[in-house]
């Protein structure tokens, strides 16, 4: 008797959403199975990796040495970071306006728009927009730019409950989709997601955003929470957790002692030039597992394995 694979079944599916628009546009969702269970059912899109791009060279100084070696001739452009980030294989580009934060340059919104503007010009893909997540200048600065860029679908973010009616208003009012960020937590998740839409935003303009913990620093929490928004949507078909996931990646792998600490200070840890990227590849691996339909990494190699990973598992 020939073996056959035992096979699940699920009562929902999760949304399938558009982002970018035209000849920019990419889907993500669609998925009727949990993750990597292709075997099992429907799986009509990837998962995509976006590269970040930030918008002031004066961010990345307290980056580690390798996180910023492969960008040293484009820091502080993020146009010419944004191409380069295409040609390391970015699905999408993810354009942190980091430089916002009060409590740091606190750059106005007016260049802010400027900024996203030039690169949403300069590129032929997708562009999530990722605030300073300081709640009041997010709303502030996402507004201004949902505004400018009217029409063309861009992911802003992230949305809070302190700030969702802001930006889930532009959103509605000039085309985007919003990113909805909660800390860990379905419960949240859920009633973000439903805050959102009584506000009047549909459903296939929300990404869910649960929060990324890294590798050794609350990577199963960021886990089980995935899982379990995952299993809530497609096992009891709840029309609300039936929405992608985005995992900022990157900027919480590149923050961790591991991926920073120096030789000198710990050698036991090994080359250094390696620990961040595996930090970044782990913990990206970990979260693609768990359900993630958008990963924000940094490092080409991280990005290169990845892509790798998800053509294997999704072939």
């Amino acid at each position: 008797m020939a073996f056959e694979i035992p096979k699940d079944s699920y009562a929902g599916s999760i949304r399938e959403i558009s982002i970018g628009s035209g000849g920019k546009s990419l889907k993500v969702g669609g998925q009727n199975v949990m993750p990597l269970c292709k075997f099992e059912g429907a799986v009509p899109n990837r998962a995509l990796v976006a590269m970040e791009v930030f918008d002031k060279a004066a961010v990345s100084d307290s980056w580690a040495a390798e996180a910023k070696a492969a960008f040293a001739d484009v820091l502080g452009d993020p146009v010419a970071w944004a191409k380069k980030n295409l040609e390391l294989g970015a699905d999408l580009i993810c354009l942190q306006l980091a430089s916002t934060d009060p409590n740091g340059l606190n750059t106005s919104a007016a260049e802010a728009v400027e900024t996203v503007k030039k690169v949403a010009a300069a590129i032929n893909v997708p562009l999530i927009v990722w605030g300073c997540e300081n709640a009041e200048k997010d709303a502030e600065v996402l507004s201004a730019v949902a505004e400018a860029c009217q029409g063309m679908n861009l992911v802003i973010g992230p949305a809070t409950e302190d700030n969702y009616k802001k930006i889930g208003g532009a959103a509605i009012a000039y085309g985007h989709t919003v990113i909805a960020q909660t800390p860990i937590d379905v419960n949240m998740a859920k009633q973000l997601n439903i805050l959102l839409g009584n506000l009047g935003v549909t459903a296939d303009k929300i990404i869910m955003d649960p929060s990324t913990g890294a590798l050794g620093y609350g990577i199963e929490y960021s886990y089980s929470v995935i899982e379990r928004m995952r299993l809530t949507g497609l096992k009891q078909g709840d029309d609300k957790m039936q929405l992608p996931v985005i995992c900022d990646v990157a900027k919480y792998a590149w923050k961790t002692r591991e991926s920073n600490i120096s030789e000198a200070e710990e050698p036991t840890f090994g080359d250094i030039g390696k620990r961040g990227v595996l930090w970044e590849i782990i913990t990206a691996s970990d979260l693609l597992a768990a359900g993630a339909d958008i990963l924000v990494l940094r490092h080409p190699e991280a990005v290169r394995v990845l892509k790798k990973v998800i053509n294997d598992v999704m072939a």
